[in-house]
């Protein structure tokens, strides 16, 4: 279809925002301040990844939109304009974090100026008495910052044994819960963690996550984590792009952690999911049954499985089947759909301890209508929240946009 056929500032039928959680492009300005100086979440796996296997990464249709340009990404080269799809720029965070909640508020137009409060030698005993007192817990055991997969490793048993939950944080700016899922129970643990919201609402703590994980060693079966993670966040202090498109009727589906992370606000409709292999066939799925509005999709395993733990082969691996599976996400689309690439925040599986990078995010978009030679150069973004500009003005028109606090929309660099 030619391209006056559908004006520059016409609206597009529907938006898929993929959040690659995790996956960042290089330290930003500030990174030192964050004790992060040389993060570089895709550059170190790619130098790392070719270490360990002999072979450079193999994401062909991430290099044709241009990922290659954000950093130096050992077997993915950089694409100039006409040799490529798309556009491609890298964000700078103007939030006062680097974990998936201000990313995400963030990208969707509410930058967090405050940040959440952080507990690195645990919490308070008065606060873990009360909270004991209100559910009728037997203690807690942890209260410490600590790497999930290692204090269940090292506490799991004791827990099971005493009935007490593990309890513990990082540098973000969580209250996270582990418990068994059968002598614990999933639904209990629900529960406890629902009940802990009330009290991180009072100390500006930004999520309480349930960790549930089976296992029993004593068989000879390991302590592993679920998916039945569940996040308890706190409520956006204002209007999003999510509910600014709900409020136009505009529908929203979020896939994976979505809804967890706003709190279920502007978020209708929700899809959990069990990772990324799931949440990329939910994807594809959605897309088949969704033909108008918002589909917003949180990849979590880069972050959860790979990032924390400094898997770089788990991570890569991670990568690759993301490139494929991104091949049948556009050949799904049609000229109204327009597609966005992101992340919230970097986990550089080669740095130092098992937090977060704070490090700028790819910014990777791509419709069919685009006649621009891509990749087009987005440059550096000031805002993870011009990825929301984009979505709301191509969802809802270029009036829409002075309901933003924050953003501007690359449409018009696009197009």
């Amino acid at each position: 279809m030619i391209a006056t056929a559908h004006p520059t500032n016409s609206r597009f039928n529907r938006v898929i925002w993929i959040v690659l959680d995790g996956v960042g492009a290089g330290e930003t300005p500030d990174a030192k301040s964050f004790g992060d100086t040389g993060a570089d979440t895709l550059g170190n796996l790619a130098r790392a990844w070719k270490q360990q296997t002999g072979r450079t990464l193999r994401l062909p249709h991430l290099e044709r939109m241009g990922l290659g340009n954000l950093t130096a990404i050992e077997g993915v080269a950089p694409r100039a304009a006409g040799q490529g799809v798309g556009a491609a720029g890298r964000a700078l965070e103007l939030s006062t974090g680097k974990d998936t909640t201000s990313g995400h508020w963030e990208m969707t137009g509410l930058p967090v100026s405050t940040a959440f409060q952080v507990f690195p030698n645990g919490f308070p005993q008065d606060v873990i008495d009360r909270w004991c007192r209100e559910n009728q817990l037997p203690g807690v055991l942890g209260n410490c910052a600590a790497s999930g997969t290692t204090i269940i490793e090292q506490l799991g048993e004791e827990h099971v044994r005493t009935g007490r939950p593990i309890l513990y944080t990082s540098a973000d700016s969580v209250w996270q819960v582990a418990a068994h899922e059968e002598a614990f129970g999933l639904e209990r643990l629900f529960a406890i963690c629902k009940s802990a919201r009330k009290i991180c609402d009072e100390l500006g703590i930004g999520r309480v996550i349930a960790r549930p994980f089976v296992g029993d060693p004593a068989r000879g079966i390991p302590f592993k984590r679920t998916y039945n993670r569940k996040d308890y966040a706190v409520l956006p202090p204002d209007r999003t792009v999510l509910d600014l498109l709900v409020e136009k009727k505009t529908p929203v589906v979020g896939i994976g952690k979505i809804s967890n992370i706003f709190a279920g606000q502007g978020v209708p409709e929700n899809i959990d999911t069990k990772g990324n292999t799931d949440g990329l066939a939910v994807t594809l799925r959605t897309m088949d049954s969704h033909k108008q509005g918002l589909i917003y999709v949180n990849l979590i395993d880069f972050d959860m499985l790979y990032g924390h733990r400094r898997d770089v082969m788990g991570f890569g691996e991670a990568l690759e089947e993301f490139d494929v599976a991104l091949e049948r996400i556009m050949a799904k689309m049609t000229d109204r759909d327009l597609l966005l690439l992101a992340s919230d925040h970097g986990n550089d599986p080669t740095y130092r301890g098992t937090d977060h990078t704070r490090e700028h995010i790819p910014v990777l978009a791509y419709s069919p209508r685009q006649r621009k030679p891509g990749p087009v150069d987005l440059g550096v973004r000031s805002t993870f929240a011009d990825l929301g500009a984009t979505a709301l003005e191509a969802l809802s028109g270029t009036e829409a946009l002075q309901h933003l606090k924050a953003g501007r929309s690359f449409l018009p660099e696009m197009f």
